[in-house]
Order: structure tokens, then C-alpha cells, then sequence
């Protein structure tokens, strides 16, 4: 397995450490969660510039990043409800994680892999900056209306991107690449 590819992985296993430190109650348990995440997602970055660097780019990657960055920015996300971050917001985040899913799952039916679309990877971004931003109100470090604004322009993009996503479906869904 490539280099980038064990960073991804490394993503997906970092997921229940996060959990788990969100939800143990201990001194500053919300800082080692979001420190704990944000190393983890900074690998997203590192992965795609090392595959690139180096020709590693494969199909397990381009289908396998953006699973491990649902997972990874949904956990933290999730954990957050309630305690800075209101449930609509972030079920309405989910709603549509699971829509695109779905859709690349189709597409890949066909033959068709999907990749991270550029306004993918912005909403990627900004629901990892809500997630952390979140963690920290959650601490105490920042006032929780910080992190609710965050959430609500991560709940635009990630729309946004939706909708350039569903523009795709019926082109993809005949088996064609997207443009």
C-alpha cells in the first residue's frame, strides 16, 4: 500500500480516538480531541500533495479519501451536537454526506470513479474548521456563537457542493466520467 494511502487509513483509525476522547470526561478532553483531529486531518492534505509529488494517485485513494475525511469530520461533528453545535445543522450536514455517498457508490456501479471535487474539497475544509473551531468552543477556548458560525458556512458549502455534485448524477449514472 502506498504512502498516501496508509495516511488515509491512519485518517480512518484515528476516528474512534476521537470519539472516545470527546466523550471521556477529563481535564481538557476537548483539546486532545480537536488536537487529535486536526493532525488527523492535516494528513488530507499531506496524502493528495504526496500522491501528486510523486504519481502515487490510484482509484483505492480518489475512493478511499473522501471516506475517511466523512468519517473523520462526522465524528467530530456528531460528537458536538448539543454542546456547541445545534442537531439540525449538523443532521443536515449528514443528510447530505449520505446523498453523495450514494451517488459515488452508483457511479462506481458503473465503472466510474468519482473523485473529490474541487468545491468537495472546499466543504471538506470548512467542515473541518467548524469541527475544530467547535472542539474548542466545546473547551472553552472560543465563544460557542464562533463555532455555530462556522457549522452554518460549513452547512452552505456542503450544500452548495451538493447541488454541483446532482448536476453530475445523470452524466455519471450512464457510466461516463464527469466533466
Amino acid at each position: 500500500m502506498s504512502f498516501p494511502n496508509q495516511l488515509t487509513v491512519a485518517r480512518t483509525i484515528a476516528v474512534p480516538a476521537v470519539i472516545l476522547l470527546f466523550a471521556w470526561d477529563f481535564p481538557d478532553h476537548d483539546y486532545w480531541a480537536t488536537a487529535v483531529f486536526t493532525v488527523a486531518m492535516a494528513t488530507d492534505w499531506l496524502d493528495g500533495w504526496w500522491a501528486r509529488r510523486l504519481g502515487q494517485s490510484s482509484d483505492l485513494g480518489r475512493l478511499l479519501d473522501p471516506i475517511a475525511d466523512k468519517m473523520l469530520v462526522l465524528a467530530a461533528l456528531i460528537m458536538l451536537v448539543g454542546r456547541v453545535l445545534p442537531g439540525w445543522m449538523v443532521a443536515a450536514i449528514v443528510v447530505r454526506e449520505f446523498l453523495v455517498s450514494a451517488l459515488r457508490l452508483a457511479a462506481l456501479e458503473r465503472g466510474v470513479v468519482m473523485s473529490a471535487r474541487d468545491l468537495g474539497k472546499l466543504k471538506t475544509w470548512s467542515q473541518a474548521v467548524a469541527a475544530a473551531l467547535g472542539g474548542l468552543a466545546a473547551g472553552g477556548a472560543v465563544a460557542d456563537d464562533v463555532a455555530w458560525g462556522a457549522c452554518f458556512v460549513a452547512l452552505l458549502l456542503t450544500w452548495i457542493s451538493g447541488l454541483d455534485y446532482a448536476r453530475l448524477a445523470p452524466r455519471v449514472l450512464r457510466g461516463r466520467q464527469p466533466a
